[in-house]
């Protein structure tokens, strides 16, 4: 399948640019890596390397005009594959003097005859799709015309790509930074993120997510290893290439575990009373907390997980037992019990991708955690900076909100630097 060559974006306030010059003609070859084109912007220019080995193909840009940043301006055809016409992106972005037609005029106009560069008749069009869910649609096995774009014109993005290892997830903010992706611990779900709304830092997204077998989220393979890639195959259909992980207790050892495979997604981790330091747990919680059929029986183990044992609220009990009894978690949440806290001991250890992480790391433990001993903080690679909360329990996100914000917005700013 051709791979799309790409106006790029320079930096964050670019919505256009002009390409000044190809360095490659349509219909030669280029290798990957090799200069392809030249843009310039208000702030900056560019040249821009050719993404993929082949022959250049379909060129709908040409030098001097003005085009929106993302907009497909050719497309590279591998050695002896099949040319075939690709939907060609609208003339409406160009600039004025380029010969271009308006938006109205363009699709109004007769079709252009479809010719593949090769002069064969009969070429089938392309869908438009980003490379993400070109690639996407591949690991998947889908056709890309079976799919419905959410794009401008109907262009296929990454997150219209249904993915059989993705999670359910929400983006409770948007914004122009790189954004936190939050990550709720065993037996929760998104929803626990909505009471830190107002800590979210200015201009910066925040995307929660269901972890397997949580909230509405399939249950797959249960490993670490798995889930972290879950989270990965998320990321990368909502079009995330970088972010800030904060992660509770086992979705802290979920996100360790993504930072030391995919470091180019991770720019920080901010890790609250994080699993997967230690073998020690308290087993009684997590039999309880599962064999609880009943808000009475619920709320008392429930008040385990704070210091006050008041902080979550009379409503939690109701709304967990409701996702057993319609969304089937419970069993889930059991299997992955059984699998990665047998006989109430962690059988999985972070430390190993906590050391492999290079980037800006923050564990915060309350002293006061009846869930994981505080213990565990002791000993982690000393590019990890250790917080311990006097009265705070194992929900510190929840029970000293400020602080824990506080730290996440600098540990934000830390990887935004690097």
């Amino acid at each position: 399948m051709p791979v799309e060559v790409i106006l790029p974006r320079v930096d964050m306030d670019m919505t256009q640019a002009k390409l000044t010059h190809w360095f490659v003609a349509e219909g030669a070859p280029v290798a990957k890596g090799q200069l392809l084109f030249e843009i310039e912007s208000d702030k900056a220019a560019m040249e821009v390397e050719a993404p993929a080995s082949g022959v250049l193909r379909f060129v709908t840009a040409k030098a001097g005009e003005t085009w929106p940043v993302g907009t497909v301006i050719g497309w590279i055809y591998a050695e002896g594959e099949a040319v075939v016409l690709p939907s060609l992106p609208p003339a409406a972005g160009r600039s004025a003097g380029s010969n271009s037609l308006s938006l109205v005029e363009a699709e109004a106009a007769p079709d252009p005859d479809p010719l593949p560069a090769s002069g064969e008749r009969g070429a089938v069009a392309l869908p438009r799709a980003t490379p993400a869910a070109r690639r996407l649609a591949r690991e998947e096995g889908l056709e890309l015309a079976s799919l419905r774009g959410s794009g401008p014109l109907g262009r296929i993005q990454a997150r219209d790509v249904p993915s059989r290892e993705a999670l359910n997830r929400e983006w409770l903010k948007r914004g122009e930074r790189a954004p936190l992706v939050l990550v709720h611990g065993f037996g929760g779900d998104l929803n626990v993120w909505r009471r830190w709304l107002n800590h979210i830092p200015r201009g910066r997204g925040a995307l929660a997510l269901d972890l397997p077998g949580h909230g509405r989220s399939p249950l797959g393979e249960i490993t670490i290893a798995a889930f972290a890639e879950a989270v990965a195959a998320t990321l990368t259909q909502e079009g995330v290439t970088r972010a800030h992980l904060v992660a509770h207790s086992l979705g802290a050892a979920v996100a360790a575990g993504l930072a030391a495979r995919r470091p180019d997604l991770v720019a920080s981790l901010t890790l609250i009373a994080p699993a997967g330091l230690g073998p020690g747990i308290n087993g009684d919680f997590i039999a309880g907390f599962l064999a609880a059929r009943s808000p009475a029986a619920l709320r008392p183990w429930l008040a385990e997980l704070t210091a006050d044992g008041a902080a979550l609220g009379e409503a939690l009990a109701e709304m967990t037992l409701r996702q057993r009894r319609d969304l089937g978690v419970g069993e889930a949440q059991a299997k992955i019990a059984d699998r990665l806290l047998p006989e109430g001991t962690q059988v999985y250890s972070a430390r190993a991708d906590l050391a492999a992480y290079a980037g800006p790391v923050k564990a915060i433990f309350g002293r006061d955690d009846r869930i994981l001993p505080v213990s565990h903080a002791r000993a982690l690679p000393g590019s990890v900076a250790v917080h311990i909360l006097p009265g705070v329990g194992h929900m510190p996100h929840l029970e000293a909100r400020d602080l824990v914000a506080r730290l996440v917005r600098e540990n934000a700013a830390a990887g935004d630097e690097i």
